[in-house]
């Protein structure tokens, strides 16, 4: 099958995690965007990804078969993606290959590229946290994390941070050419309720009607620092009548519902496990909280700014590029349990602020956030790397 002309409708292939961790959800939503454009988008995953939409025309998927052999210590993903890849990029004469979190799927891009030869097309890697702050930065992962991303056509991260944190913990080029594309929002699946109850959440939690509702969303796993958060609900409960919802699952969620249960707050807390459509949920609380130690952007928080709630974080990583202090948000330092409570008190005894950090969230989402001027970054991208 022959590539479509450059300017016109582009074959793109996204590489990405099918679970529910950011750089899946960012994937997905970026393909999709492409595919309402008029593209033609190939998701190339072990699983179709969560947020992905059967019902568009021109999006298909493309599942890695792996194989267990005695042989073998454990199934080769990278070996089994490397084909994949390759398959797809021949059955449809693919423009470019998008890889979504370089491990290992930066590796399996240079395998494949190898594989194909003068028939390969551009392959290029979007940095998406973790891949560079921790597992990419493994002494046992790094220097071929590095070799596949230097030698990728184009190289993207959500953030500054993340651009800087790339050469300082992979030993990246320093010259090497990295976009800077944050991540966007559907500023119209998120955003604030309507209605005079539009933060009532009475009925999840048995009747009672607290004045203040609390949030998390993550995959709860140690560097989101979901105990913090539970510390920090613990104090501001003793000032101020409040719940918490806890959005997602992961390893330290029973860590979490012991606590709770020791502080005596089991009844005031709901734990709703992975959703894939929460945006009215969030909608309907009052501050958002985000101790992580570290994000590389932090989409959650983007999500709850453009329902118009504020945002209580950490000052860490990527965050205060996406909650702007003291106007859409208060963040305080990592592990700082007294000053995070601090900041959520403040929000909980002051609605007029509450509601105008919301009501700055909501406007800077929608100055600098929204999907479609970000995706027409990510495109102009595209057809550079093309030329």
């Amino acid at each position: 099958m022959s590539a479509p002309a450059r300017t016109g409708a582009l074959r793109i292939g996204v590489v990405c995690y099918g679970s529910f961790g950011g750089s899946g959800i960012v994937a997905t939503e970026l393909g999709l965007a492409m595919a309402r454009r008029g593209h033609f988008v190939h998701f190339i995953s072990r699983q179709a990804p969560r947020r992905y939409d059967r019902r568009l025309d021109q999006v298909w998927f493309h599942g890695v078969e792996m194989r267990d052999y005695p042989v073998l210590e454990s199934p080769s993903y990278t070996v089994a993606l490397a084909s994949k890849i390759v398959e797809v990029c021949e059955w449809e004469g693919l423009d470019l290959v998008h890889v979504h979190y370089a491990v290992p799927h930066a590796a399996s891009a240079l395998l494949a590229r190898s594989t194909l030869g003068a028939r390969a097309p551009r392959f290029l890697t979007t940095l998406h946290g973790t891949d560079t702050t921790l597992v990419g930065a493994d002494p046992a992962y790094r220097s071929v994390t590095r070799h596949a991303i230097e030698q990728s056509d184009g190289v993207s991260v959500p953030s500054e941070f993340l651009r800087r944190a790339a050469v300082q913990r992979l030993g990246l080029d320093p010259a090497l050419p990295v976009e800077v594309l944050p991540n966007f929002v559907d500023t119209e699946a998120f955003a604030p309720a309507e209605g005079p109850n539009g933060r009532c959440l009475a009925q999840l939690f048995g009747g009672t009607d607290p004045a203040l509702t609390l949030v998390h969303v993550s995959n709860f796993r140690q560097v989101k620092r979901t105990v913090d958060l539970i510390e920090v609900f613990a104090r501001v409960a003793r000032e101020v009548p409040a719940r918490l919802l806890m959005i997602g699952d992961g390893p330290e969620r029973s860590l979490c519902e012991t606590r709770l249960r020791e502080a005596g707050l089991a009844d005031r807390a709901r734990f709703l496990g992975m959703q894939e459509h929460f945006a009215d949920l969030l909608s309907r609380t009052d501050v958002f909280v985000l101790p992580s130690e570290s994000e590389s952007f932090g989409l959650a928080a983007l999500e709850a700014q453009s329902c118009g709630v504020p945002v209580v974080a950490s000052d860490a990583g990527g965050l205060p590029e996406v909650v702007a202090d003291g106007e859409t948000g208060l963040l305080a330092p990592v592990g700082d349990i007294e000053a995070l409570s601090a900041a959520v008190l403040r929000l909980a005894r002051d609605e007029p602020l509450r509601r105008a950090m919301g009501a700055a969230a909501r406007a800077r989402v929608l100055e600098r956030f929204r999907e479609g001027p970000v995706v027409d970054r990510y495109e102009d991208w595209y057809r550079r790397v093309l030329g």
